[in-house]
């Protein structure tokens, strides 16, 4: 089990990283618009779905590493970290990412579900981010493979939680983020930021084996 004190540093980070606008919310929102609240909580529940495959592969590709190789552990804890730095930098580069465009295509929601999930496991930058972020909160002395594995399902869970109020609010959502350009500033510098800065602070903070 995690402890209270992982939890409490990797809710926030993961409910900041979130919210920010993607690929995986800014369909949800599309397809909600298009096609209906049901098809935009498929949607979401797409991504998420996504996202359980890639703590699959972080599990496959990381459990062993983090076990058995001090100097593995580190060089993986360090290139995450600039990873998360150069994310946050690429964020503040392309507002293309934070559009909304209205597709005239109709989806059931089940074509919705397989759209989403598609996106999400076929996003290469998704399958980095989880081998960088989900190795930070590892702890010694506990089974990696258990942490991993339940801190990408938290973050999917929190996830599909999210992008499902968008679904349901989407109406509302869709005018704020897509018809002013401010909002649209302030939520690109804010995820930049995040990602920055937590990427320095991993740079810069003590590092501890398993």
């Amino acid at each position: 089990m995690l402890d209270v004190s992982v939890l409490l540093a990797f809710v926030p980070i993961a409910i900041a990283l979130i919210v920010s606008p993607g690929p995986d919310s800014i369909y949800t929102l599309t397809r909600s618009v298009s096609d209906g609240q049901s098809a935009g909580v498929m949607a979401a529940l797409g991504s998420s779905a996504g996202s359980i495959v890639h703590t699959t592969g972080a599990v496959l590709g990381l459990s062993a590493i983090l076990r058995t190789s001090a100097l593995a552990f580190t060089v993986v804890k360090v290139v995450g970290a600039a990873y998360l730095v150069y994310l946050g930098i690429q964020t503040f580069r392309k507002s293309d990412e934070f559009e909304i465009s209205t597709e005239s295509t109709s989806y059931t929601p089940t074509e919705s579900f397989q759209s989403a999930l598609l996106i999400n496991v076929l996003n290469p930058k998704v399958a980095v981010f989880f081998l960088a972020f989900l190795p930070q909160f590892v702890q010694s002395g506990s089974n990696v493979t258990l942490q991993i594995f339940t801190l990408g399902v938290l973050f999917a869970s929190l996830g599909f939680a999210y992008q499902a109020l968008l679904a349901v609010f989407s109406a509302r959502a869709r005018r704020v983020i897509s018809e002013r350009e401010l909002v649209q500033t302030l939520l690109r510098t804010a995820s930049g930021s995040v990602l920055i800065g937590f990427g320095v602070n991993l740079a810069l903070e003590e590092r501890t084996t398993p």
